[in-house]
């Protein structure tokens, strides 16, 4: 939950001054530039201004410190800075505001969107990221692909609960189905092969009408991360506290089209389940 908390303080920093440190929040009327980051307390997580692969646009985003191309989360994915004179502040109400070059706001629909970023997630899940539907306020959680490698836009794949009867996990190109998960029996997704994943636990949630669908780890050594990436490849990537490299343990696929099909991939194992 370091990445929720990380926001939090970051956020909440001009009340609370007695929580925030220099290293990892900004107060009221302070500001980070293009080129300046914040890096949270375990030094873990890191925010920024970056550009995605060969793009020249420029995004505030999330990225783990050790590895700075595994994006976590992106503010203006949609918005994105034309220039590397985007500012970051807080103004006189403790709201964030992220400005471009001319000193428009960039952002998406609002500023409380902008920073509710477990609320919001992008393309990628971290441990303790609920998914799913709260019929009480209306707020859907699901991941959404980048457009391309290049390009942190909206993009075509979503990954999300489906609760309609028992719940299943659903990844969807438009409205057409290419890969789901198989029921929740109650302890898993009917179409998970049958062993324990050491490096996570998933958890399925249920409070009054609303589920939510979260994983934690197991070990906090390890650090895990879900992708949705632009070609609709559903990715689990882990990496130990002190690597700098990922490995890539699960891999999702559709395979044909509209073909609902359950695939997984482990370290060279593979299961097909239809």
């Amino acid at each position: 939950m370091e990445f929720f908390t990380f926001f939090y303080a970051l956020i909440y920093s001009s009340t609370f001054l007695n929580f925030s440190t220099a290293a990892d929040t900004i107060a009221t009327n302070e500001s980070i530039r293009d080129g300046e980051t914040l890096v949270s307390s375990s030094q873990r997580f890191e925010l920024g201004f970056f550009s995605p692969g060969s793009s020249r646009n420029r995004y505030l985003g999330v990225w783990y410190k050790s590895t700075p191309s595994a994006i976590a989360w992106v503010a203006n994915r949609n918005n994105p800075i034309l220039d590397s004179d985007g500012v970051l502040t807080i103004n006189n109400n403790g709201t964030p505001v992220l400005l471009n070059g001319k000193h428009d706001k960039t952002s998406t629909s609002s500023d409380t969107y902008l920073w509710q970023s477990f609320d919001f997630p992008c393309d990628t899940r971290l441990p303790g990221m609920k998914m799913g539907e709260n019929f009480n306020t209306g707020l859907d959680q699901y991941l959404t692909s980048w457009k391309s490698a290049d390009d942190t836009s909206s993009g075509d794949f979503t990954y999300r609960v489906e609760n309609h009867g028992l719940p299943q996990l659903v990844v969807s190109l438009g409205s057409i189905r290419k890969y789901r998960s198989g029921p929740w029996n109650g302890l898993r997704f009917s179409g998970f092969p049958l062993f324990t994943n050491p490096a996570f636990k998933p958890i399925m949630d249920f409070e009054g009408n609303n589920l939510n669908y979260i994983f934690d780890s197991y070990n906090n050594s390890v650090i895990t991360r879900q992708i949705l990436n632009h070609t609709g490849l559903l990715q689990r990537y882990v990496m130990n506290e002190n690597s700098t490299e990922w490995d890539l343990i699960t891999q999702n696929a559709y395979l044909g089209h509209g073909l609902r099909v359950y695939n997984y991939e482990d370290k060279g194992k593979k299961e097909r389940f239809e």
